[in-house]
């Protein structure tokens, strides 16, 4: 099993969201490097499901991936913010997994208590100018974190 970290927008999608629906599709994702860490998941691979872009961005719950990778349907609908006229439905450029809502914290894992954690030093979301949506989370990491959220 693999650990991931993805990032969402609480105004756009929560933990509030997932749990209301149970599980749901992480589309939208237009970065080749996050693009092919979702295509690296596999069914039963855990998630941190973190809020960004919000007054205190937070490790908020956990999810797990419920379908692996498979081509992301907005990139074919003009209608979507997520269009990509140049992908093809033979060799689409974009992927999507499914996750399915686990737990929810008691109490939201602020980024700047993560970046105290000398355990999280070389975790991708604390250093400067990592902006990636979704990234790869060490067992060390992951333990050191869901550990806080007990």
């Amino acid at each position: 099993m693999s650990y991931w970290l993805m990032k969402s927008e609480p105004d756009v999608f929560s933990i509030d969201d997932l749990k209301r629906k149970k599980r749901e599709a992480w589309d939208g994702v237009r970065n080749y490097q996050a693009r092919n860490y979702l295509r690296s998941m596999a069914v039963g691979d855990e998630v941190l499901f973190y809020h960004s872009s919000c007054a205190v961005p937070a490790a908020v719950g956990i999810a797990r991936v419920r379908k692996a990778a498979f081509p992301d349907p907005t990139q074919f609908d003009p209608g979507s913010d997520y269009f990509d006229a140049g992908s093809k439905p033979e060799d689409p450029r974009w992927s999507a997994v499914e996750v399915e809502f686990q737990r929810k914290f008691k109490k939201p894992l602020p980024l700047e208590l993560l970046k105290t954690l000398p355990e999280l030093a070389e975790l991708a979301l604390v250093k400067r100018g990592n902006r990636l949506s979704v990234m790869p989370v060490g067992e060390t990491e992951w333990q050191a974190i869901t550990a806080l959220a007990t």
